[in-house]
Order: C-alpha cells, then structure tokens, then sequence
C-alpha cells in the first residue's frame, strides 16, 4: 500500500510542526517552496517535507491549507486553474484562522474547481515532541481523510456542522484566548505609566490567581508573534459581525500592531514595561 501524500502550505511554525507530525508517522509529506524564504526552505527540510514544484501541489490526496490569514483566499486562487486540471482531485483544507464567512468564500473558490473542500481550525500550539496537539477541527471531512491524518499523528476533531463552524470556533476560542493576552497587556502597559506595576501584579495575584497564571504564560509567549496577531484579530472583528463587537477586535489589532513595531523596530519600551510586570519576583 502506497504512502498518502499530503501537500501542507506554507512552512511557517505550524505548517512546518503539522508537516513534521505527518512525516514521522509514515505520511510523504509535499511542499511548494515558491517565492519562500531560506528560512522556510530551512524549515522544510528539518520536518521532513519534499520540496516540489507548486504545479505537482494537486496530486497529493489532501492539501492542507496553513498560512497567515490574509494569503488563505490567494492561495486557493492560486491553485484553482492545477486543481481544475487535475484528474484526480484532492481533498482542500483550509485551517486558517479566518472567519467563517472567508472560509465560505474560499470554500466556494475551491468547489469551483470540483475538488472536494472541508473548513478547518487549528486550537493549540504547533505540534512538536511529547506534545499531543493541537487539536485540529474540522467541518465536512470525509471519513478516509479523517483516517488518513489520524494515521498520520494529527488530532483530528470532527465538526458536525457545516463549512463555516470550525472556522466560527476557532475565531470564537480566539476571541477569549488572545482577546484576554490583548487586554492584559494593554492594561499593564498603562499601569506602568503610573509606576503602580508591582501593585497590580501583588492584586492579581490576591484576587485573580488564574488570571494571572493564564497571563504570566500567554503575554511573555506573544512578543515574537504580535504581528501575526493583527490579521488574526481582524478576522475575529469581520466573524462577529456586530459594529460594537468588531470595534473591540480591531482596537486589539492595532495594539498587537504596536507591540509588534516595538518590538522589531521601535525602542522596546513597551515590551520592556511587560517584561518587567512578569520579572522573576
């Protein structure tokens, strides 16, 4: 029995963890390396993916989508006119943290084609050792694909639901998750202003124990990926929907926008007050 080929876009953290999973499990695991970095042709080669020429994407059995979420709609695009050729389609998943109505759209671009499409979310860290995550949902997922990236090391949680709801979740679950890092560091960069840091950190730690666990992990983790943030965050404000709801996410999307010139190209002085806030006490 041949080995399934699955074809995993783009080689950035996740792409390249989920990419890794596959190919210690048994899965020949394909990429395009067109108009990438070193660094992602670096990246590539540790986790195991073969390199192939963007043309050869559609002969995998399954195509996971994993990229930045304003490159989800391109690629699909992109790949339409291979997909439309292709003889024997593939089965398209896209697990980008876009909102439900993108994935719709993109859905839509796909079926177009005649291949096969199915709405993925990601929820956890990029996989890696004695690491069992993350868990990846997924709406519309025919059983042989599930079996086949289940093989494969991958936990995959099936939605009952249609295109759309894995895409609603994961904005829903990120609304909390990355809403609650946002509003931390938006507040203890304010406390510092007013040198009341440490008195925030001494009632946190009174009143507030879990929140500020959650915190003392997530805000610290966030620095090197703010920028990843914005698209993210924009996301969430088109899935709510609601002028009020969408204003908040896209307030946090500026900051998060901030942080990230801070901390590449600014004078680090708010990344410097939120290091401070979680110093070794």
């Amino acid at each position: 029995m041949s080995k399934p080929t699955v074809a995993v876009i783009a080689q950035g953290a996740m792409g390249a963890g989920v990419g890794w999973r596959l190919a210690q499990n048994g899965v020949d695991v394909v990429t395009s390396l067109a108009g990438r970095s070193a660094a992602s042709g670096e990246r590539a080669k540790a986790a195991g993916m073969r390199a192939v020429p963007e043309s050869e994407i559609a002969q995998a059995d399954i195509i996971l989508s994993i990229l930045p979420p304003s490159d989800a709609m391109g690629l699909a695009q992109r790949l339409a006119p291979l997909l439309t050729d292709a003889k024997r389609k593939p089965l398209y998943v896209d697990c980008n943290a876009v909102s439900a109505e993108l994935a719709i759209a993109i859905g839509r671009a796909v079926a177009a084609t005649g291949a096969p499409f199915a709405d993925g979310g990601i929820i956890g860290g990029p996989p890696r050792p004695g690491y069992d995550g993350p868990n990846i949902y997924v709406a519309g997922l025919p059983g042989p694909a599930r079996e086949t990236l289940q093989r494969g090391g991958l936990s995959i949680m099936p939605l009952d639901g249609p295109i759309g709801a894995a895409s609603a979740l994961k904005m829903s679950y990120a609304s909390i998750s990355k809403g609650l890092t946002a509003i931390a560091s938006a507040s203890i960069i304010a406390a510092a202003k007013f040198g009341a840091s440490d008195a925030l950190h001494a009632e946190l730690g009174i009143s507030q124990k879990a929140v500020l666990a959650a915190i003392t992990r997530s805000v610290p983790e966030m620095f090197p990926k703010a920028y990843r943030f914005v698209g993210e965050m924009e996301e969430i404000a088109d899935h709510f929907g609601r002028p009020s709801s969408a204003e908040i996410y896209r307030g946090m999307a500026k900051l998060y926008q901030e942080i990230a010139d801070d901390q590449n190209a600014g004078a680090k002085a708010e990344v410097a007050a939120l290091q401070a806030f979680f110093r070794a006490r």
